[in-house]
């Protein structure tokens, strides 16, 4: 039995949705009509066919375009907002670990990558508290990039999918 794909149709209502009020110029959504709206209505497609259509490999994509649309509508709106790579790492992490709560696969990778995106996005926080308390942690910024070499080495090449 074939499943039911919500795909096309959301993405394609979305879009023209936007595009009729944007045409007849709806001002209740005046600051929406930019490309961060489109990245949103796609990342809804991919979550309606992941949770409508049980297509749960859907899941990760659309909570990352839902997300960075939601991200850059809210950054450009609020100042506190952070505006750093750890946020789409976060939205990784979220997207595998709701996938994980439907297929029970990959807890282990969303749990390292929310770990990164919370050592991401709290860094300048540690490095100010680890100085204040009379460590230099500045060097270990260095090491960032093999850190992410190292565990996606790990993931490609050692670790078994069951």
């Amino acid at each position: 039995m074939k499943k039911k794909s919500y795909l096309s149709g959301v993405i394609l209502i979305g879009f023209g949705i936007y595009f009729l009020f944007q045409q007849y110029h709806f001002s209740l959504f005046e600051g929406f009509y930019s490309w961060s709206t489109l990245l949103f209505i796609v990342g809804l497609g991919f979550l309606a066919n992941g949770y409508l259509g049980k297509a749960y490999e859907s899941i990760l994509p659309g909570v990352v375009l839902t997300g960075l649309g939601l991200h850059f509508h809210i950054a450009n709106k609020l100042d506190t907002w952070p505006d750093h790579s750890g946020i789409f790492l976060l939205l990784v992490a979220l997207g595998i670990l709701l996938t994980y709560v439907k297929t029970g696969t990959n807890l282990f990778q969303g749990i390292i990558f929310l770990a990164m995106a919370t050592l991401l996005l709290f860094f300048d926080r540690l490095l100010v508290w680890a100085n204040q308390q009379g460590h230099n942690l500045s060097s270990i910024s260095q090491f960032w990039p093999f850190l992410f070499i190292i565990l996606g080495a790990y993931f490609l090449f050692f670790k078994k999918s069951r």
